[in-house]
């Protein structure tokens, strides 16, 4: 997906078992993140600065989202193990994630492998992409203070 487009309204389900549909925050925005694995340091690392930061993003409009291919219950687990009180949807067939463009190759200690993109979207009220960090441009453990920069322009 890119800029100016429409993100699904289905998003799946998440951690409790809870359909999550982009509908449902209609008049909000949302910071919809991919991660590739729960759990672990980079995407601990990442959850833990935008939990740490909700209240600020929440106060600039926005709701967060989680994405992985993760199954429910070790999504349950990871928002258990570090206080996450926002959605992790559970991918676990990768549809999301191919829809939004953030499943793909990549490659880590030299070795080609497919997988989760680590990538943010932020979208509006209307469900639509208005700007996209790429994997290349996140650093997890500051991550939400990137976001915050560019909101607060």
């Amino acid at each position: 997906m890119n800029i100016g487009d429409k993100i699904p309204d289905v998003l799946g389900k998440d951690q409790n078992g809870k359909e999550i549909k982009s509908s449902d925050y209609k008049g909000r925005k949302i910071v919809l993140y991919t991660y590739p694995k729960a759990n672990t340091s980079g995407c601990t690392a990442e959850a833990c600065s935008l939990q740490q930061h909700k209240a600020e993003l929440q106060a600039a409009g926005y709701e967060i989202i989680g994405v992985s291919k993760d199954r429910a219950e070790l999504q349950k687990k990871f928002a258990d193990n570090y206080s996450l009180d926002f959605p992790l949807i559970a991918d676990t067939d990768t549809a999301l994630l191919q829809t939004l463009g953030s499943w793909g190759e990549k490659v880590a200690c030299g070795r080609r492998t497919i997988g989760t993109l680590r990538t943010t979207y932020l979208v509006n009220e209307e469900g639509v992409i208005e700007k996209i960090f790429t994997p290349k441009e996140i650093k997890t453990k500051i991550h939400a203070e990137q976001i915050l920069s560019y909101i607060n322009g």
